[in-house]
C-alpha cells in the first residue's frame, strides 16, 4: 500500500491524501488563465490601436494627394501661355518684335 501511495505522490505531488487539488495548484492555473486574458485582450487594444494609425495615415494620404491636385491645377494655370502674355504686356510693356527684329537662325 505504501509503495502505491509513494507513486501517487510521484505522479500527483499536489494531490493529497484525499485525492483533491491543492490551493497552490488552482492559483497557477488561474495565474495562467489570467496571463493568457491579459495578453488576448492587450493584443485586441494594440490591434485596434493599429487601425487607428491605419486610418490616419490615409485621411492624410486623400489630404495630400487633394493638395496636389490643387498645387498641379495652380501650376498648370501659372504656366498658361495667355497669363504670361497678359502679364508682359501689361506689366512688363512689351509687344511683339516687328517683322525686321526678328533673325531666324538655321
Amino acid at each position: 500500500m505504501q509503495a502505491v501511495e509513494v507513486l501517487k505522490q510521484r505522479i500527483h505531488p499536489q494531490e493529497d491524501a484525499s485525492g483533491r487539488i491543492g490551493y497552490s495548484t488552482w492559483i497557477f492555473i488561474a495565474s495562467i488563465l489570467m496571463a493568457v486574458a491579459l495578453l488576448y485582450v492587450w493584443s485586441h487594444i494594440h490591434m485596434t490601436e493599429l487601425e487607428y494609425q491605419i486610418a490616419r495615415e490615409l485621411s492624410s494620404r486623400e489630404q495630400i494627394a487633394e493638395e496636389q491636385t490643387k498645387l498641379k491645377v495652380e501650376l498648370a494655370t501659372l504656366k498658361s501661355p495667355r497669363r504670361i502674355e497678359t502679364i508682359a504686356r501689361e506689366k512688363l510693356q512689351m509687344t511683339y518684335p516687328e517683322r525686321k527684329q526678328v533673325i531666324v537662325l538655321k
